[in-house]
């Protein structure tokens, strides 16, 4: 089953006169429980695609299907739902509210989905479970290393059991060590059944994922299974 569908997908900006052409009719899927590396050099349009994928950001042309469904057919109130319960995201910089524990900030997309203080509690505490954070729920992001933070940012991520992840450079701000514990959490989730679609330029991030595809001047350049 295809969770993820794009169709010729186009992407053109404008900076001034001049037309900026970020994707330039990309297609592909991605099955469930997949765990994909979408890869390339800085301003390849890897990006751009995520945005899109995510529903953070829609095409100039092109079709995208999200669980079988055609995003462009979507409501703004749909999108909303849709990136709040179907989608998470991890980024290379964690996003973290300072003044906020562990367990807030992981409750903050719950929130969001109108469900009850104590479940949220609940479900919060479940998934600092996952990421290995049972210990820190009332530490605070200036409490914990680099690596306790972004698991706390996967933990909120997950929170909500989206359809698909989203990691965006998530080893981007981390020593070696620690990349490959957050990497070692990431094959976890994904044995447990995640989908997984992970940004980034590195190469030995990538070959650590079971399909690497590769974009270059906005165009799929190659999709090899690792």
């Amino acid at each position: 089953m295809n969770v993820i569908e794009v169709k010729e997908l186009e992407k053109t900006y404008y900076v001034g006169d001049i037309e900026v052409k970020a994707l330039r009719g990309v297609t592909f899927d991605i099955q469930k429980s997949q765990f994909s590396a979408i890869m390339g050099p800085s301003g390849s349009g890897k990006s751009t695609l995520m945005h899109i994928i995510g529903c953070l950001d829609t095409p100039s042309k092109g079709e995208y299907n999200l669980n079988g469904e055609n995003v462009a057919k979507m409501s703004d109130d749909q999108l909303a739902k849709i990136r709040n319960k179907e989608i998470g995201f991890v980024f290379q910089k964690f996003h973290l509210l300072p003044r906020n524990t562990a367990l807030e900030n992981v409750m903050l997309p719950l929130k969001y989905a109108n469900i009850g203080r104590l479940e949220r509690s609940e479900k919060a505490k479940e998934a600092l479970a996952q990421v290995g954070l049972s210990d820190r729920i009332d530490h605070k992001p200036s409490e914990l290393s680099g690596g306790q933070q972004q698991r706390v940012a996967i933990a909120r991520a997950l929170v909500n059991s989206p359809a698909i992840l989203f990691a965006d450079e998530p080893t981007g701000n981390l020593d070696s060590k620690t990349g490959e514990e957050v990497m070692t959490l990431l094959h976890k989730l994904n044995n447990n059944g995640q989908t997984i679609v992970l940004i980034t330029h590195e190469k030995d991030i990538a070959v650590q994922t079971q399909r690497t595809i590769f974009i270059r001047d906005g165009k799929i350049e190659s999709d090899t299974i690792n």
